[in-house]
Order: C-alpha cells, then structure tokens, then sequence
C-alpha cells in the first residue's frame, strides 16, 4: 500500500562534506512525520554520518504532537550518530509549539560535551560503587 500524504507536504535534501540540510515544506503531523524520519534515518545511516543535520522549516505551515514526537526522535538519531541537529528558520509558531512544550532548549541546545575524568581516576556514576 502506497502512503498518501498531502500534497502541502514535500522534503528536498542537500548533501555537501560533512552536512545534510533536509528542507521541510508544509504539515509535519500523523501523516508526514515518518516520512521525514525516514529521511533523517537514510542521512544519517551515510558512512560517515554527517557531522551537521540542518533541518529547515522556512516554508514548514503546522507541526502537530506527532510532529513534535518525530523531532525528539531525531533529535535522540543524530545524537547517535554524533552529528550536531539544528533546527534553521523556525517560525514563530514552532518556536511557540517548541516553548510551550519544553523543548526548545533541548532541541535546539549545543551537544554536551563530555569531560573525562583525571587519568587513574575511576569513572563516577550514580549509584555505583
């Protein structure tokens, strides 16, 4: 069965060294999130993975939960990979969606980078011993 989706919603990919910009046109809800996952999983699953993935919403029209849902999906993939996610050119709308739900400093936040430990020293985790 071919997935129907509206014809308001289109994906446009740009490779160069090291980047992969996927450019969002339209909804991204139930019906065209995982079309975008996918597309993210086919960037990313590239030997090397890219280091940057720009995903652009200038032209993105609503995003819904299920939007939102497939955004810190790729969000967790990217970091996987180890490739930096930026969201580029959000509109005000998704910068509200994003706000209100709690996840735009997460989303949009530098990767952590981790600090080792001194040398000798053991790692310190949470409830180990």
């Amino acid at each position: 069965m071919t997935p129907m989706h509206r014809p308001s919603f289109a994906l446009a990919a740009e490779t160069g060294p090291g980047t992969a910009r996927l450019r969002v046109t339209g909804d991204l809800d139930y019906e065209t999130t995982e079309e975008l996952v996918g597309a993210v999983r086919l960037h990313l699953g590239g030997r090397p993975a890219p280091d940057d993935l720009h995903l652009d919403f200038a032209a993105l029209s609503t995003c819904d939960s299920t939007g939102l849902s497939g955004l810190l999906l790729i969000h967790r993939l990217a970091g996987v990979h180890g490739t930096r996610l930026h969201l580029d050119n959000r509109p005000s709308f998704l910068e509200r969606f994003l706000e209100i739900t709690g996840t735009l400093e997460y989303l949009t936040a530098p990767p952590e980078q981790e600090t080792p430990g001194q040398p000798g020293e053991p790692e310190q985790r949470p409830g180990a011993l």
